[in-house]
């Protein structure tokens, strides 16, 4: 009998062992594919996120994020991996239509490239993409790139000028840079059909809170009445003044009905609420920020050119291949020459006046005047 016992025992002993095992095993299944939906190959969106009514926010797959982490937050490292050490970025946005190769987006970044002293500031733009294809192409051209995607809005096509959908990408624009601000982040913003040929820092006024170019510019910087500003590049301090006047600036287009937001700002420039708030504004001097509307004629001096008053994309990309051929030959020129000689542009080209009387019908404007 005792043999028949100790077989019993042991066969007790053997389902003990399996099923330790089984479980064993089933615990490290479970644990490995826990790992692997936190790794990078196999992490899901969190559908369920809060995010801002109007708008979201995409980024590339750069940094681990936690399922719980915010679409602020992702927009802050962004913006933290391309500020400055005084938190300061440059921003530009873009849809497909500027955003496809060889459009104004390569124009753009060409100019970082062979201005004086503004490749590395190349670091520090932060490429806004307003649909999906435009951040595919972002990312395979520059480093900082973010997506903006506003919900029932379609922003890849072009945009024409005063369109409804103009209207609307215009002032997303000014509400997400309010949101910049109120992140603690100074900012430049620059629209694409602008050429950087030098650093523009040195140019800027160190008093004021809001400072913007302008396409007429009569010889005052803190003459609200005459200057007529641009929202096309401007550089914005972050504090609660600033913030304060986005917001009253976005507020403003109900009160201005089928305005953009350029012509608003022209509307509230004098507003006593601006002076109630303390806000110091400044115009910028076209001799450094000059444009098609009012061209920087020396280019010992020129920081940016704006491919202002000028409608049509054609016309803006054959106008801005001639600028930049017109800046590369000045820059092959031995020093003395730079400075004795006076070249001049030739441009406006296709964007003059004769174009704009062309285009000067409605339907036909395209994206950023």
């Amino acid at each position: 009998m005792l043999p028949d016992s100790t077989s019993s025992s042991t066969a007790v002993v053997r389902r003990i062992i399996t099923t330790v095992l089984f479980f064993a095993a089933v615990s490290l299944s479970c644990f490995v594919l826990y790992r692997a939906s936190n790794s990078v190959g196999l992490r899901f969106l969190n559908s369920f996120e809060p995010s801002p009514p109007s708008f979201t926010y995409v980024t590339s797959p750069v940094h681990e994020e936690a399922p719980q982490d915010s679409a602020e937050n992702r927009l802050d490292r962004v913006l933290k991996d391309a500020s400055m050490q005084d938190r300061t970025v440059i921003i530009t946005t873009l849809n497909e239509a500027w955003a496809a190769p060889n459009s104004v987006v390569d124009l753009f970044l060409e100019s970082f490239r062979i201005g004086d002293h503004t490749s590395r500031l190349l670091n520090h733009l932060v490429i806004i993409a307003l649909d999906g294809k435009t951040f595919s192409h972002c990312v395979v051209v520059h480093t900082h790139c973010f997506a903006l995607v506003t919900k029932g809005v379609d922003f890849s096509q072009e945009a024409y000028f005063m369109t409804p959908d103009y209207l609307k990408m215009m002032w997303r624009r000014i509400d997400f840079l309010r949101s910049v601000l109120e992140m603690g982040y100074n900012f430049v913003f620059t629209d694409a059909d602008i050429m950087w040929f030098r650093d523009p820092f040195p140019r800027f006024y160190t008093d004021a809170d809001f400072q913007i170019a302008c396409d007429r510019y009569y010889g005052n910087p803190v003459d609200l009445v005459n200057n007529i500003p641009n929202g096309g590049f401007n550089f914005v301090k972050s504090n609660n003044r600033s913030i304060a006047f986005y917001k009253f600036w976005y507020s403003s287009r109900n009160a201005y009905p089928g305005l953009h937001d350029q012509d608003v700002l022209n509307k509230i420039k004098n507003d006593s609420f601006i002076t109630k708030i303390g806000l110091k504004m400044k115009f910028l001097n076209t001799v450094y920020f000059g444009g098609f509307c009012e061209p920087s004629k020396d280019f010992n001096q020129v920081c940016t050119m704006h491919a202002n008053c000028c409608y049509g994309l054609d016309s803006k990309l054959q106008d801005l291949r001639i600028m930049l051929q017109d800046w590369k030959q000045f820059m092959s020129l031995p020093p003395y020459l730079k400075r004795s000689s006076m070249p001049s542009w030739r441009v406006p080209k296709n964007c003059s006046l004769d174009s704009l009387r062309h285009y000067d019908q409605p339907g036909k404007h395209v994206l950023q005047g």
